[in-house]
């Protein structure tokens, strides 16, 4: 075996341990049925623990892989190690989910392993054409997940939705793609970086509107405004742990892509996208906060707060520096712990047939689960931003970013919309202190190991990045710094 082959397996080796452990789940559903169902979970579980081992092991070896369509550097090992965790606390509280549902099928678990797949070589690319197989990958996959209960008529819809939207936008960013190959002949993002910045570079309208294109269909899968109208429909409806891992796995995947792209290709023409970008985040703050306001559904409300933390990632992204990008990558970290791990609490008290979802149905909740509510005011709190939170710091570090970058009004007008996010997610803190318990909570079950796991273990990370966040954040500006 060539050397270079051998270093190019190495850098490709968790896309490679999810994609065969996937094949071998679609054999072993064959053999065992329904008999396998904790087996499935157990080395779904196990896979993405390995896939995390050999992102690390990969970073050891950073470099280009495949002619340069791979770049294994820190930031594509940050999100790699991002999205396996995401996908760990899906299969931990799914274990209970799918018991109840009785939906048990190996099926899930493949879906999953393949979707993350997907997410982490959207990570790693280098080449346009690369991201653009990562992301059908990981979208095919999160559409069928969409609609994993088939009997159940919410479900359908999302996935209907979610596959119609989803395709219109994936045919925008190859437009773009499209539009750049024929202005600079290449889909190399350094190639494409080293035409941009030549003597004879292509007219900025023209980039600009390729750069348009690309950020449509990118900005479809943060659920950034304006292009933001399926989350609540497609979370809503869709099984509640698949919901939680749409809201965290894909979101960071195409996040690390927009960075990449138009931190590194496109850093030369950030004066033309800025003000696409600015009108975005704030769009997306505005919609997602205020229409939150409105909903009684929990996951539809957890929709439109997505929607929001999208533009706050946004602000970070606008502000055009090593500062910002290190800062996006923080709070996405943050927000994936405390998102998934609200959406747990959701899966753990909505009951067979996802027949409790109302913030009314969380009433009562610290008197018969005071651990769970515990957990979910810490996932709350953070997502509101309070001190001692990750989420705090979080938007700590994007709106100081933003100010560096003299983005004045729109941290401004960005701390006005958090500031209402504090009401709704505190309606549902007041409903689980201060209320008798709801029929939900006095039907609810026992907590499951799983979903003991699953609320624990990102509240914890959470408290931690809140507490001691230099870590995380130093190997994210050490990351940072290899997107230019």
């Amino acid at each position: 075996m060539p050397a270079n082959l051998g270093l190019d397996m190495i850098r490709f080796l968790p896309e490679t341990i999810l994609t065969v452990v996937g094949t071998l789940l679609m054999v072993l559903e064959g053999l065992l049925g329904r008999r396998g169902a904790k087996l499935y979970g157990n080395l779904t579980l196990v896979t993405l623990a390995a896939g995390i081992g050999a992102a690390v092991y990969a970073n050891s070896y950073a470099g280009p892989a495949f002619g340069g369509m791979l770049m294994v550097d820190g930031f594509a090992t940050f999100f790699r190690v991002l999205v396996m965790v995401v996908g760990i606390l899906t299969v931990l509280p799914s274990y209970h989910f799918l018991a109840q549902q009785d939906a048990e099928t190996a099926e899930y678990h493949v879906l999953l392993l393949f979707s993350i797949a997907g997410q982490c070589l959207m990570a790693a690319a280098n080449d346009l054409i690369i991201v653009f197989i990562g992301l059908e990958i990981s979208s095919i996959a999160s559409y069928v997940l969409a609609g994993y209960l088939r009997d159940d008529k919410r479900a359908n819809e999302a996935s209907l939705k979610y596959f119609l939207l989803g395709s219109f936008a994936t045919a925008f960013f190859l437009y773009g793609v499209a539009l750049i190959y024929g202005a600079t002949g290449t889909v190399n993002l350094t190639a494409v970086r080293a035409a941009l910045t030549g003597t004879d570079a292509p007219a900025p309208v023209f980039i600009g509107v390729a750069m348009a294109l690309m950020f449509v269909g990118l900005g479809f899968k943060i659920s950034a405004a304006p292009f933001q109208i399926w989350a609540p429909d497609v979370y809503q409806g869709a099984p509640t742990p698949v919901a939680a891992f749409l809201s965290a796995g894909p979101k960071a995947a195409a996040f690390a892509v927009i960075l990449r792209i138009f931190m590194t290709s496109f850093g030369s023409f950030g004066a033309v996208w800025e003000p696409l970008v600015w009108f975005s985040a704030l769009l997306s703050m505005t919609i997602g906060n205020f229409a939150a306001l409105l909903q009684s559904n929990v996951k539809r409300m957890l929709a439109y707060s997505s929607i929001a933390h999208a533009g706050y990632v946004l602000v970070a992204l606008t502000a055009r520096s090593q500062v910002g990008t290190a800062a996006a990558m923080f709070y996405l970290a943050a927000y994936a712990l405390m998102n998934v791990g609200a959406f747990s609490a959701v899966t753990y008290l909505s009951g067979k047939g996802e027949r409790y979802q109302n913030v009314e149905d969380f009433a009562g909740l610290s008197q018969k689960q005071p651990l769970t509510a515990a957990m979910l005011t810490i996932f709350l709190l953070s997502l509101i931003g309070v001190p001692l939170t990750g989420g705090f710091f979080g938007k700590f570090y994007i709106f100081k970013a933003a100010l560096e970058s003299h983005l004045v009004w729109l941290t401004v007008l960005g701390l006005l919309t958090s500031a209402v996010a504090a009401y709704y997610y505190l309606r549902v803190l007041v409903m689980m202190y201060m209320k008798e318990p709801s029929d939900a909570v006095a039907a609810a079950e026992p907590l499951s190991p799983g979903l003991r796991a699953a609320l624990v273990l990102p509240a914890i990370g959470t408290l931690v990045l809140g507490i001691f966040p230099g870590w995380l954040l130093n190997f994210a500006g050490r990351s940072a710094s290899l997107v230019k």
